[in-house]
């Protein structure tokens, strides 16, 4: 791993066991956010973005990179199908370009018909034009990635106020580096399902997610490679579409590698200063906030447009 990925790693170990708890946060009966009492240059993107409330007109399209860009001519998941349900609705994250609603449904009804999970619980996806969000991710910002909860959908259509409140289950032990009792063979399929998806570029799990894959998993193994670890992601798992044809304005990932990334791949992950990191002496400077000018410039005709 490079200095550069390690350091990052570290950032993301000082934040990682906050960040359930942010992603999951419980809106209050009747909020919205307020308006803006004034715009300038200098307002946070994610302030705008933040506020959109539906979709921008003309042809779908990804512009600028996961966690650098917007969304155009976005479609809404339903809010309820048969095998899934929208949770948190209230924040108005379930957009998405029409590759990432036709995976939810095709992958939702794999899990169906392959696990005893009825169906899946969807998290964040995008804002109805993308862009950076007012809190809890800094990618869903061009309608290529989607939360699923480590939870199975029940069998009954949830209520608003249900969906608003429920949390999710976190399947990682205490220890950090195992499994919970939470953790069975379906959630094992559940990943797995996602992962070997054609359209699906990336699945980020917790690391100890992670090794538990790789130790369970048989027979065909070529999907694990796609599964990576990040830190959080002890409740949900994040999965991402890659750029689709004819985006000429979506910035690509780098394609995962072929290697499975388990063994010593994942050791860096669990030493006792990753696991357990204490926090620095000095807290790091707060970067500024990306502000429009620091999104690609087609996405102030998204934001302005019909």
């Amino acid at each position: 791993m490079t200095r550069r990925g390690m350091a990052i790693g570290l950032a993301w170990a000082t934040i990682a066991w906050v960040a359930p708890a942010v992603a999951q946060d419980v809106t209050p009966p009747g909020y919205s956010v307020p308006p803006l009492p004034s715009v300038t240059t200098a307002t946070p993107a994610k302030e705008l973005f933040g506020r959109a409330k539906r979709p921008s007109a003309g042809p779908e399209a990804s512009i600028g990179f996961y966690s650098k860009g917007c969304l155009a001519g976005a479609s809404a998941l339903p809010l309820s199908g048969p095998t899934w349900q929208v949770m948190r609705p209230s924040r108005n994250r379930y957009y998405g370009r029409s590759a990432l609603i036709a995976f939810v449904k095709r992958f939702s009804s794999r899990v169906a018909t392959n696990t005893a999970w009825p169906g899946v619980l969807i998290g964040d996806m995008s804002q109805p034009r993308g862009g950076p969000m007012l809190k809890g991710h800094a990618s869903h910002q061009i309608g290529l990635d989607v939360d699923v909860w480590l939870r199975p959908m029940p069998k009954v259509d949830m209520t608003l106020i249900q969906r608003e409140t429920i949390m999710s289950t976190n399947v990682v032990a205490e220890t950090r580096s195992d499994m919970n009792a939470y953790w069975s063979s379906d959630t094992l399929q559940v990943i797995k399902t996602a992962a070997s998806d054609p359209a699906v570029e990336r699945v980020l799990v917790n690391p100890a997610i992670k090794k538990q894959v790789c130790m369970q998993a048989k027979g065909d193994r070529s999907w694990l490679r796609k599964v990576r670890p990040v830190w959080g992601h002890d409740y949900h798992f994040h999965v991402r579409l890659g750029c689709q044809a004819g985006d000429a304005l979506c910035k690509s990932q780098n394609e995962p590698g072929a290697a499975e990334g388990c063994g010593k791949d994942l050791d860096w992950w669990f030493t006792p200063g990753r696991l357990f990191p204490r926090p620095p002496k000095v807290p790091p400077k707060p970067a500024p906030p990306l502000t429009l000018a620091g999104l690609p410039p087609a996405c102030t005709a998204v934001l302005n447009g019909r």
